[in-house]
């Protein structure tokens, strides 16, 4: 026992240490530190650079694809609405106002509202 090696060892808990790493990267990336450590500002500017880009891009185009089928919708409705497809009940949407409007004169009839307010909503109504 004279001739034995005193080594010491560290003791590695692994619950501790599980504990410090996030869930993703025990599942994907055991091994990998963050991209900090891995590639220089450069590239990670080109990096950013090119995703954003093609972020942006991505947008733009189905930004368009979403304006256009909104506005083809709105001048479907008109086009239906010219041909007689589509018929609107105007006293109905009259006496819908008219209760509207009685509404607004009721809540606007107390002092809670500023008075340029109030005189702009009676303004309206009239």
């Amino acid at each position: 026992m004279s001739g034995a090696k005193d080594d010491t060892f560290n003791v590695l808990d692994l619950a501790e240490y599980t504990k410090n790493r996030p869930w993703w990267r025990k599942i994907f990336a055991p091994n990998s530190g963050s991209s900090a450590e891995k590639y220089n500002v450069a590239t990670q500017l080109v990096i950013g650079g090119v995703t954003g880009w093609c972020t942006g891009f991505i947008f733009q185009k189905v930004g368009k694809l979403a304006a256009t089928a909104v506005g083809g919708g709105f001048f479907l409705l008109q086009i239906a609405n010219h041909t007689g497809y589509i018929k609107v009940d105007w006293n109905l949407v009259q006496r819908d106002m008219n209760k509207a409007k009685q509404q607004l004169k009721f809540h606007s009839s107390g002092n809670k509202m500023p008075p340029e307010v109030k005189s702009r909503v009676d303004e309206d109504l009239k």
